[in-house]
C-alpha cells in the first residue's frame, strides 16, 4: 500500500512539474504564442530555444537535483534540518562568483568561477573532515562551518574591493539568486554533470539507506561506510554546485522538497528520493514563474523560495521542541 502511494505521489508530482514547465515556456516579458512559434517567427523561435528552453530546464532539473541532494544530506547526516549548504557548497560558489565579477568578464566565466569556488569549498571540507579517523559524521558539519566562515571572509574582502555602483550591486543579486542570465549556450556542461551525479545517487539509493542506521549495523553488513559517506557526498555536492553556478543562490529547495516528500510518504526510500527531487523542480519552477510574472521588473527567485521556507524552517523547530 504504502509503495503504491508514494508511487500515486511520484506521478502527480510528475504531471505538475510537466504543466508547470510547460506554462514557464510562455512566460516572461517577450510575449510568445504557439501559433508564432508554429508559424516560424524568427524572434519567437530564438527567444523559445535560446531563453526560455534552457531556463526552464535549469528550473525543472535544477530544482530536482537540489531536491535529491537535500534528502542525501538528511539521510547520511540524519538530520531533517540537514541541506546542501551544510559543507559550505553555496558559500564557496558565492566567493567564486565575486571574484568572477570583480576579476573576469562574461557570464560564462562568472559561472566558471563559481563553480571552481564551490568545489573548492567541498575540497577542503571533505579534506578537514578526513583527518578525523573516529568516522563521526557530525565531524564534516564542524568542517562545513568552518569553510563556510572562510568563505565568508573573502566575499567580505571582495565586496570591500568592488565599484559600489555596478560590481557590488551583481554581487549581491547574485547571490539572491535569479535564472535570469541563464542561455542556451551556457548550460550544457552544467547539466550533463548534474544528470550524471543524479544517476550515481539514484544508482546509490540501497547503500545510501545504510548510511542511515547505526555506523555500527552498517559496519556489520560490509559497508565501507567512510568511503560510501564520501562518495555520495561528493556527488550530492557536484551537482548541487552545477546548479548554484548557473543560478546563484537558490535558499530552502533543498531543505523543503525532500522534508516534505518524507511528509507524504512516511518513508524513506529511492522513491521518496525521487518525489523530493519533482518537488525540488515545482518549487524552483514555480518560483521562477512568480520571479518573473508578479513585478514589472523581474524578482530574485529566493524571495519565493524563502517565503515558503522561512515558516516551513520555523515548524520544524517548533515541532522538534515539542517533541522533546
Amino acid at each position: 500500500m504504502k509503495s503504491d502511494k508514494t508511487g500515486l505521489f511520484c506521478a502527480a508530482g510528475a504531471a505538475l512539474l510537466a504543466a508547470l514547465a510547460a506554462f514557464s515556456l510562455f512566460t516572461g516579458k517577450y510575449p510568445l504564442t504557439l501559433e508564432g512559434l508554429l508559424s516560424g517567427d524568427a524572434m519567437q523561435l530564438r527567444v523559445f530555444w535560446t531563453l526560455r528552453v534552457s531556463r526552464t530546464l535549469v528550473g525543472a532539473a535544477g530544482g530536482f537535483a537540489l531536491g535529491a541532494a537535500g534528502f542525501v544530506y538528511q539521510t547520511v547526516f540524519r538530520n531533517p534540518l540537514a541541506s546542501p549548504d551544510v559543507i559550505g557548497v553555496s558559500s564557496g560558489a558565492s566567493a567564486g562568483a565575486a571574484a568572477g565579477i570583480l576579476f573576469l568578464s562574461g557570464a560564462g566565466a562568472v559561472t566558471a568561477a563559481s563553480f571552481a569556488g564551490a568545489l573548492a569549498a567541498v575540497a577542503l571540507a571533505l579534506g578537514l573532515s578526513a583527518l578525523d579517523r573516529s568516522g563521526r559524521h557530525s565531524t564534516i558539519v564542524l568542517a562545513g562551518i568552518a569553510v563556510h566562515a572562510l568563505a565568508q571572509t573573502a566575499l567580505m574582502c571582495l565586496k570591500l574591493t568592488a565599484d559600489p555602483e555596478r560590481e557590488l550591486a551583481s554581487i549581491e543579486y547574485w547571490i539572491m539568486g535569479s535564472l535570469n542570465g541563464i542561455s542556451g549556450y551556457s548550460i550544457g556542461g552544467n547539466l550533463a554533470l548534474c544528470t550524471a551525479c543524479v544517476v550515481v545517487l539514484f544508482l546509490l539509493h540501497r547503500q545510501l539507506l545504510l548510511l542511515s542506521a547505526e555506523e555500527g549495523e552498517a559496519r556489520m553488513l560490509g559497508v565501507s561506510v567512510g568511503r560510501l559517506r564520501l562518495a555520495v557526498l561528493l556527488a550530492a555536492t557536484l551537482a548541487v554546485s552545477c546548479v548554484v553556478s548557473l543560478s546563484g543562490l537558490i535558499s530552502f529547495v533543498g531543505l523543503l522538497a525532500p522534508h516534505g516528500a518524507r511528509l507524504l510518504t512516511r518513508r524513506n526510500g529511492p522513491g521518496t528520493m525521487l518525489l523530493g527531487g519533482l518537488l525540488g523542480g515545482i518549487l524552483l519552477t514555480g518560483a521562477d514563474i512568480l520571479a518573473r510574472s508578479v513585478a514589472a521588473t523581474e524578482l530574485p527567485v529566493s524571495i519565493f523560495t524563502s517565503l515558503l521556507g522561512a515558516p516551513f524552517l520555523i515548524f520544524l523547530v517548533i515541532k522538534g521542541r515539542k517533541a522533546v
